[in-house]
Order: structure tokens, then C-alpha cells, then sequence
């Protein structure tokens, strides 16, 4: 009789329990405004909380199952902070909450979804940032999400021993680590995290198409991603920058893009669905109402390469993989003129114009254009990456000076018999300056002129290759278009991809062993890895 009374008062605490924590777990949705900030309540299962601070629109605040990942000495925001901004907040339809800092040049809005564990964000510009680039950086606590997605400790520069580079290039641990190295190609970036592996929590940015329409750089543009700097672990969405830029910037509006947290693995970006902006009042959205679109065949690509079309104008670029056949289709459109070019892998190989309309769909079909040419030999794939040649496999996660890297050389490459490793990704005026390339031919092949042509995808300091072949000297080109920004050295390949054709007189070439030698020539100088440099794409030898 008295086992009864205990389990029932031992019931009654579990339920009183259990009530408690759905009240605080499915708190009621809405905004309230503490005096120094809108703090968003999601209402949702997960316990979602969004503090923005009503005077600078930085986010002081986020809190996921009732647990706080926002560092408290310093917020998360779009750019380095604004700094001041006129932030307003509201309610729309009962299931949104929107907040909307306005700045002289710049409006960026934060929305949070009832019963979500999102903050879904948008940045509208009619002039760049007085700091050269536009990015949203979260600043989470390094000890709650200290791992990095999707690839690793490359860019965890916490605990670093020294710097080598600047004060972006890190060693830790014996090895090469940077910011820059958490980088992936637009096209191919759709979510990427930072996260704890003992109960699975993700902090993801998700991306989706409109995310990079007013974005800079091109479908095989990257940026940095993820950052555990140890003061904090950073979480970025770059909209365009500095870091090899090849193209103006475009101004309007940058996104939507969205920092979503779970607890159930990594989430999927590219299919987002952010259409509820079309009832927000977003400046600059335009709706699918709005859009149009453009179907097609790409033709005469190896099937060796990606197929990638791009569509791009002074106002909004765009992109998709064309499949096995060859079909492609776009995401929904800005209506407007565009240009549109196919890729071979990188490689640009046919460009065209094609209109797009609200509400209708373009047909457009590409057709790779071709050169007729006999090739005696050839080294390397033209597709604009240095793919396959020594230390590519490397340099996207690594500094040139990583012990991991294999020696640069300089190196002798045998047609015919040595390894596409056996030629460096990159040629540095400091470090492994010649390429030597040997080689025999026959009487056929010896006789007459032909052309050498060396292809680059990205230079630095003015680089660009000298040649000599047996005896006869080539004319050294014109310098390329500068980029002013470092390149092999922060993982990046992609620049302007310049291609240099070296025409050869008859005679030249001799029946039996030829040589070709590949400096680099610059109006410059440097040291070691920071010296002038190019990186390879494709060397060929053909007439």
C-alpha cells in the first residue's frame, strides 16, 4: 500500500518535469526588444534564440537547444560590422520574423521562420564595402564547434607555432594551415560547416542558386569557408572579394543565404527552398514569377571533362553541369541578356548570347568550338587546372613549402616515358626554374615550323613563360593582366588563364633529341614562394 503513493509522487514530478521543458522548448514564436537588441524566439521543438543588436545589426546572441555558440566578445555580421545601422524588426504573417539593418550603401536582413533552427539572411548593396569585400563571418565558440566541413583541419589554424606567410598562413603541428584552404569551386559549394562530434550539432551555411547570383567570379570561383582561428571558430559566406578577383563586382541583392543549425548530420543547401522571400518585402527579390530560364545540348565534349555552362552579365551570374548527353537546364533567371559560355572542365571553349524572359523558357544548344591542329605531343590536359601535374593534388589544402609537398624541383620531363607528375603544377622564379622537356622525333615530325604553346591559369608578379627549344630563342610575351592578389600560395589555381603561342621557324626542330627549356620571366623579383610564378594548365607541341 505504500509503494502506490511513491510511484504516483514519482509520476507527478516526471509529467511537472516533462511540462517544463515543452514550455521552454516550444516557447511561444515572436520578437521582443530588450533594450539593446531584438532577440527572436523560433518557438521551435529545438529551442531556437536570435539576439541582433538594435544599434549595429551584429548577432550577439544564438542560442540552439538552450545551449549559447555566438563568442561573446565580439558579434557575427555582414562585412567587418557595421558598425551603426538603422535596424528595425518585425513580425510577418504570424511565422516570420524579420529584422532589417539600413546603412547609407547597404540593407541586410535577417529572417527567422517560426518553428525553425535557421537564420536566413540577405544583403542588398549599391556601393562595395569601404573594406573591399562583402561577406557574412559568424563567430561561434571554438570550443563547442571546433571541427571544420568538408575538409578538415586544412584551414584550423588554432594552436599555430609561427607564421609563414602574412598573417593568414599558419604552421601547427609541422604542418601548413589556412583560412584560404577551406576553400571549394562556387559551382560545387553548397553547404559547408563547422561542428562537435559527440552529439552531432552542425552550424551549416547553406547555398542555393540565388545565394551566388550577385555574387563575382564565375562558377570555379572559391573563397574561404571555415576558419577555427582558436578565439573562435568563423563560418563565412563570401560574395565576392579580392582574393584573385577577375571580374567587377556586381552590386543589388546578395543571397538569400542562410547559417542553419541541426543536429542530424549535415543539411542540403543547394536545394533550399527560400521562395517565402517573395512575401517579405526584400529589396531587389525577384520571385519565380519573374524569372525565366534556359534549356539547351552542349556538344563536343570529351567525355573525359565536365560539361559546366555559365550565363553571366553585369548583373547576375548563374550555372549547371550539363549531364552524360549533354542536356543542360539553368536555375531561374533575372530576365536579361546574357552571355553564355561552355566549359570544358575549366576551360572556356564556345561563348554565345542568349535573352531570357519572365515565365518563358530559352532554348540554347552549344557546340564546343575546335582548332584544327596536328599535335606532335602534348603534356597535361587543357581544361584550366594544373590537374595531374606534381603537387596539384596538394596545393588546394597546403602551402608550396609544406613538408608534405613533394620537391618542386627543378625537374626534367621525358615525352614518352616520364609521369605527368614528373612537371610541376607551378613554376617559381625562385625555386624551380627550368622545366626541361626532352624529347625525339622523326624526320616527318622535325620538319617545317611549329608552334610551342604553353597554357597558364593563374600568374603572379607578371609572370609568364620563356622558352627555348634546342638552339632558337622565343620572344618573350607581354606581361599578363595583373591580378593583385596571391595565388598558388593560398590555394588558388584560376586566374585569366593566358596561353602563349611560341612559333617556331623551320629548322628548329632536329631530327633525333630536342630540348625545350621553360623559365619564367617577370618585371619583378621576389623570394622563394612569393617570387613571380605561373601556374600550368596544358604545354603542347603541334603544327
Amino acid at each position: 500500500m505504500t509503494a502506490l503513493p511513491a510511484f504516483t509522487m514519482l509520476l507527478q514530478r516526471v509529467v511537472l518535469a516533462t511540462a517544463a521543458f515543452s514550455v521552454s522548448a516550444l516557447a511561444a514564436f515572436g520578437i521582443t526588444n530588450s533594450g539593446s537588441a531584438f532577440v527572436v524566439d523560433a518557438g521551435s521543438s529545438n529551442s531556437f534564440r536570435v539576439a541582433v543588436n538594435s544599434k549595429s545589426c551584429d548577432i550577439t546572441s544564438v542560442q540552439y537547444r538552450g545551449e549559447e555558440f555566438q563568442v561573446q566578445n565580439q558579434g557575427s555580421h555582414i562585412g567587418s560590422g557595421l558598425g551603426t545601422a538603422t535596424v528595425k524588426a518585425e513580425t510577418i504573417n504570424g511565422q516570420y520574423a524579420k529584422i532589417t539593418c539600413t546603412t547609407a550603401t547597404l540593407t541586410h536582413y535577417v529572417v527567422v521562420r517560426s518553428g525553425d533552427s535557421t537564420i536566413f539572411m540577405a544583403t542588398y548593396t549599391s556601393a562595395e564595402p569601404s573594406i573591399g569585400e562583402l561577406r557574412f563571418i559568424a563567430r561561434l565558440q571554438s570550443s563547442k564547434l571546433p571541427l571544420e566541413y568538408p575538409f578538415g583541419s586544412a584551414s584550423t589554424t588554432s594552436g599555430s607555432s609561427s607564421s609563414i606567410e602574412g598573417s593568414d598562413v599558419f604552421v601547427v603541428s609541422g604542418q601548413t594551415r589556412s583560412k584560404f584552404y577551406s576553400s571549394e569551386r562556387f559551382i560545387d559549394d553548397n553547404v559547408h560547416c563547422v561542428h562537435r562530434d559527440n552529439d552531432a550539432v552542425h552550424a551549416c551555411m547553406l547555398l542555393n542558386p540565388l545565394s551566388y547570383e550577385g555574387s563575382s567570379g564565375g562558377p570555379f570561383f572559391r573563397d574561404i569557408n571555415t576558419n577555427n582561428a582558436g578565439d573562435a571558430t568563423n563560418l563565412y559566406f563570401y560574395m565576392n572579394s579580392g582574393h584573385v578577383q577577375t571580374e567587377n563586382y556586381r552590386m543589388g541583392l546578395h543571397g538569400p543565404y542562410a547559417l542553419s543549425f541541426s543536429r542530424n548530420g549535415i543539411p542540403t543547401g543547394k536545394t533550399m527552398d527560400t521562395s517565402f522571400f517573395a512575401d517579405l518585402g526584400i529589396q531587389g527579390y525577384v520571385p519565380a514569377s519573374g524569372r525565366g530560364s534556359v534549356i539547351g545540348t552542349a556538344s563536343g565534349i570529351s567525355g573525359n571533362f565536365q560539361s559546366v555552362m555559365h550565363w553571366y552579365n553585369a548583373n547576375a551570374q548563374y550555372w549547371a553541369y550539363a549531364d552524360g548527353s549533354g542536356a543542360f537546364s539553368s536555375p531561374a533567371m533575372k530576365p536579361g541578356t546574357y552571355t553564355q559560355v561552355l566549359y570544358q572542365g575549366e576551360l572556356k571553349v564556345a561563348s554565345s548570347s542568349v535573352s531570357v524572359t519572365a515565365g518563358r523558357t530559352a532554348t540554347a544548344n552549344m557546340a564546343a568550338a575546335t582548332q584544327a591542329r596536328s599535335t606532335i605531343w602534348q603534356i597535361g590536359d587543357w581544361d584550366s587546372t594544373p590537374k595531374g601535374f606534381l603537387n596539384a593534388d596538394k596545393q588546394l589544402r597546403m602551402h608550396p613549402s609544406d613538408s608534405r609537398m613533394s620537391s618542386w624541383g627543378p625537374l626534367t620531363y621525358t615525352v614518352g616515358s616520364s609521369a605527368l607528375s614528373s612537371v610541376p603544377m607551378a613554376l617559381f622564379k625562385a625555386v624551380n626554374v627550368p622545366l626541361k622537356i626532352n624529347f625525339v622525333l622523326s624526320a616527318a615530325q622535325a620538319s617545317g615550323a611549329a608552334t610551342l604553346r604553353v597554357g597558364t591559369t593563374l600568374a603572379f608578379a607578371g609572370a609568364r613563360p620563356n622558352v627555348r627549344v634546342n638552339s632558337w630563342s622565343g620572344p618573350t610575351p607581354a606581361a599578363p593582366t595583373k591580378i593583385d592578389s596571391r595565388g598558388v600560395t593560398r590555394g588558388a589555381y584560376r586566374g585569366f588563364g593566358e596561353v602563349y603561342d611560341f612559333n617556331m621557324p623551320a629548322g628548329t626542330l632536329v631530327v633525333g633529341s630536342n630540348t625545350v627549356v621553360i623559365d619564367v620571366a617577370s618585371g619583378s623579383s621576389g623570394s622563394q614562394f612569393l617570387a613571380p610564378n605561373f601556374i600550368l594548365d596544358a604545354i603542347e607541341l603541334f603544327r
